[in-house]
């Protein structure tokens, strides 16, 4: 079912089409384009409220501005529904985040209107920076370069230091702040905080609205008169909130806060920008989710509903016909307050994922113990390492994706010191839907190559409540990452009596004799389903879940190598480096000489798509382990005859 356009937006496969409308269209058309994002996620899925935000904001840009010549850069991407719907993919746009469809983020190889690929928040503002500098150097000096950055992503470390060089420097940029105080969850912290005081204040806002007129009556007297004015405006915002300008004080000229629905004084007001050199910030307030009742009053469960109805609001759910096992990042929620109430040195850290980690558990819970600490990975690391280094317990949890940007503090900060760190990196593997920029396919190698590193991954929901219960028990030192997947684990009871589970073990759970089947984490349970199909060939498959990659458990690696010519291994990680590596290395080290076929994720970049689509792509879904195994063996047998 594809969803018809307005009557404006279907005449509109360009910005250049767009441009051509009369000024007084464009309210209609944010119209038409609101609905149009509706009406399709509504029966598509996708992410919903960020979007909606920025109609107007979207509309806007692509009026004034001359795009793709002019660049705009979408932080992170949720947002840039609008965009990617008037830049062209109106057509496709029923294919977003869908395999082989279009990406649910801007993505260069995708249009020429996305401008820099996004995924991870705060990177805007450098990209933009970047650009805008290299048109200097070219001589393109009228070139516009412009950053749309969500409040929520400027409070990643990342963005201060994009906005401390562009201060420093005379590119011509302009970098809007979408404030609508959301990111997924409410945001945090003493921005915000300094971001409401901004929007707030009458009385600040009442005299910026004089100073711009002044600033226009006084204009024709030469730019004498502007600078004057520049300087009274400045010590106005300094006098009536109390304290400096933060983006003045990083020599960036602010203007705002603007309506960012207004889309008839966004673009009086983009006009305007264009023609002030150097790098400035505009402020809009907006909100999240405008336009749909339901997604402004609850804007974190409206980030990304799922498909709903678009006229009740009631979003669609798939019958329950039996008991279903819960997502493992709901086994961590509720399993860290069980423990936290028998350990009171466990605290929980998140940067800026309550919900999606279910640390909100524990924040309703103990709303003491438990920290969001907004997107500020690397923060998250270190703050979690002072915990440690006091005595408490602190359980990180971090998606595997996102603790690639806190990878120096891990090494720096907590292996080098030797501090018992907790990390539980959820959404590990192949995230579905969000794509590369999501999905978390590397933690395997990048943890298992430094010392003082546990890492480990559960096969189910009993075994993850094991490795939380070991993890929070007394160490000396050493770091302790436990991994696992994004969705449903395999046990609807799954409230099961925790125990200790001794570092370093892994476990038999099917015998065999034919080939042996190692693998690491929730991808086991594909290995099980891979061996019944196996058996009803005639082939005896032995499965081991190791459980832990470092350090490995060597006394049962003796017993398979021994035993089995043919091995495979499977992981929902990457194979340079992963899981398979380290069992070659094994091999290779104890100078054993078995076949060894390693399955896992390849040496490319692997699209967006539904998990299984993707583990099917890469050959290590349960036919694909299947295949491989029962051609091994037939090789075996062919090689006797």
């Amino acid at each position: 079912m594809l969803i018809q356009p307005g009557e404006l937006l279907s005449k509109i496969d360009s910005p250049a089409q767009l441009r051509e409308l009369n000024q007084s269209q464009l309210v209609q058309l944010s119209q038409e384009l609101r609905q149009f994002i509706i009406d399709n996620v509504s029966i598509y899925g996708g992410h919903f409220g960020a979007s909606l935000g920025v109609v107007e904001l979207t509309t806007a840009l692509h009026y004034v501005f001359n795009t793709p010549e002019d660049q705009i850069i979408w932080d992170v991407g949720h947002q840039a529904y609008g965009h990617k719907i008037l830049t062209g993919r109106k057509e496709k746009f029923h294919t977003n985040r869908v395999y082989k469809g279009i990406s649910g983020f801007p993505k260069r190889k995708e249009s020429e209107y996305d401008a820099f690929g996004v995924g991870h928040s705060s990177t805007s503002i450098s990209a933009a920076l970047g650009m805008a500098l290299a048109s200097n150097l070219k001589g393109d000096l009228q070139k516009q370069h412009i950053a749309v950055i969500g409040d929520g992503a400027m409070t990643g470390g990342m963005a201060f230091e994009g906005m401390n060089h562009a201060g420093a420097s005379d590119a011509n940029m302009i970098i809007i702040l979408n404030d609508n105080c959301m990111s997924i969850d409410p945001n945090v912290g003493a921005l915000k905080e300094y971001l409401t005081d901004i929007t707030t204040s009458h009385t600040y806002n009442k005299m910026r609205d004089d100073v711009w007129k002044l600033l226009g009556k006084v204009s024709g007297f030469g730019k004498s008169a502007q600078e004057v004015v520049g300087k009274l405006e400045n010590s106005i915002k300094s006098f009536l909130l109390k304290q400096s300008n933060l983006f003045e004080s990083l020599n960036l000229r602010y203007f705002g806060p603007v309506d960012g629905h207004d889309v008839n004084h966004l673009v009086h007001v983009l006009r305007d920008l264009k023609d002030i050199p150097g790098p400035k910030v505009l402020h809009c307030v907006t909100t999240k989710g405008k336009g749909f009742g339901p997604a402004e009053k609850d804007q974190t469960k409206w980030h990304a509903p799922g498909k709903f109805d678009k006229i009740t609001g009631e979003i669609q759910k798939k019958p329950v016909t039996k008991p279903s096992a819960p997502k493992y990042q709901e086994v961590f929620g509720h399993t860290i307050v069980e423990l936290a109430e028998q350990n009171e040195k466990i605290v929980g850290v998140t940067p800026a994922m309550p919900s999606g980690s279910s640390l909100n558990i524990m924040m309703k819970a103990m709303p003491d113990r438990a920290f969001d600490v907004g997107i500020a990975e690397q923060h998250a690391v270190t703050f979690s390492a002072g915990l440690a280094a006091q005595g408490l317990v602190p359980f990180c949890n971090i998606y595997s994706t996102f603790m690639q940007r806190g990878y120096d503090q891990v090494i720096h900060d907590v292996c080098i010191q030797d501090l018992p760190v907790n990390f539980f990196l959820d959404r590990a593997g192949f995230a579905g839907a969000d794509g590369p920029t999501h999905h978390g396919n590397y933690d395997i190698a990048y943890m298992r190559c430094i010392p003082n590193m546990i890492v480990a991954s559960p096969m189910n929901e009993a075994e993850l409540r094991n490795m939380m219960y070991t993890s929070q028990l007394p160490r000396e030192g050493k770091a302790f990452t436990i991994r696992y997947p994004r969705g449903k684990g395999v046990m609807p009871e799954w409230k099961t009596p925790m125990e200790e589970m001794e570092i370093g073990t892994g476990r038999q759970v099917r015998d065999g004799k034919d080939i042996a089947i190692l693998s690491i984490g929730h991808i086991g349970n594909y290995a099980l389903e891979a061996a019944d199909k196996l058996a009803e060939e005639g082939v005896e498959a032995g499965v081991f879940d190791m459980r832990f990659v470092k350090p490995l458990d060597e006394k049962l690696l003796h017993e398979v190598f021994s035993q089995y010519k043919k091995v495979i291994t499977v992981e929902d990680g990457c194979l340079m480096g992963g899981f398979g590596s380290a069992i070659l290395e094994f091999m290779a080290e104890n100078d054993y000489s078995s076949q060894v076929k390693r399955l896992g994720i390849p040496d490319r970049i692997v699209e967006h798509g539904e998990q299984a689509e993707l583990h099917a792509e890469c050959n290590f879904d349960p036919e694909g382990i299947f295949t491989t195994a029962l051609q091994m063996v037939e090789q075996s047998v062919h090689a006797k005859l």
